[in-house]
């Protein structure tokens, strides 16, 4: 496994498309309500990124067709965006961005609720999110890969919800995937030790009942196999000497 450690100034750069990724994602927070396509976030990211003189890092990624992913309720990810997808009051929309500006990428997602949301789905985005920061804060030099999926295992199942198995994080830098794979789940102290340098999408893909995953006709859009709801919180997060720094906020 060839782990690629980045220099300070490559993080820099990966700061630079890690904050167009988060502008993007911020506007598409406000536009979500009722009544919105999924097609009118993606029309909006695409002139973002552009407008940023950034390049959309999923549009043509093994011919995926858009800039987002737009994966509502029970879609846990890689929804396409279209217009016949409006969203209802009630709904969850995870949204996944990526950028490459100069070469280095950034990746974030988050899940929004569609004006008031239930109790239980509240809760779920709540412990999903919090699930990242979790991770986040053991992305230390010395730990490894296994302490993130385990510190996100362990809220998500102490809550009475289920980690996603088929879907995992991952090195990013002048690609959008690189080793390491970075699960959602493990064993504290197993997997590669996490070095100076290493850039990681920490990305916690969280099911309201059972973990399993079923992926659609379309061979992208992947849902939860008991039809729960389904939350998805990403950041790129740098190793450095000074602790985790978050290169999406």
């Amino acid at each position: 496994m060839a782990i690629v450690c980045k220099s300070a100034s490559e993080i820099e750069k990966m700061r630079r498309s890690g904050k167009i990724v988060r502008q993007v994602l911020d506007a598409l927070r406000d536009m979500v309500q009722p009544g919105v396509s999924t097609m009118e976030l993606e029309r909006a990211a695409d002139k973002m990124i552009r407008d940023a003189g950034a390049k959309a890092a999923f549009k043509g990624y093994y011919d995926y067709p858009c800039v987002l992913c737009t994966s509502i309720n029970q879609e846990i990810v890689h929804g396409i965006p279209s217009e016949k997808r409006v969203l209802k009051p009630g709904d969850v929309i995870s949204i996944d961005c990526g950028a490459v500006l100069d070469g280095y990428y950034g990746d974030a997602a988050i899940t929004v609720p569609v004006g008031e949301i239930s109790p239980v789905a509240r809760k779920l985005l709540e412990v999903t999110e919090a699930s990242l920061y979790r991770a986040i804060e053991r992305a230390r030099i010395g730990n490894t890969v296994g302490d993130l999926g385990a510190a996100v295992q362990q809220l998500v199942e102490a809550n009475g919800f289920s980690v996603v198995r088929e879907f995992v994080g991952h090195g990013i830098g002048t690609r959008m995937h690189e080793d390491p794979q970075v699960p959602n789940y493990g064993t504290p102290g197993s997997g590669p030790k996490l070095r100076e340098g290493m850039v990681l999408a920490i990305e916690p893909m969280v099911n309201a009942g059972k973990p399993g995953a079923v992926v659609l006709e379309d061979k992208w859009t992947a849902v939860t196999e008991d039809g729960s709801y389904s939350a998805h919180f990403e950041h790129s997060v740098a190793i450095t000497g000074n602790g985790p720094v978050i290169l999406t906020e």
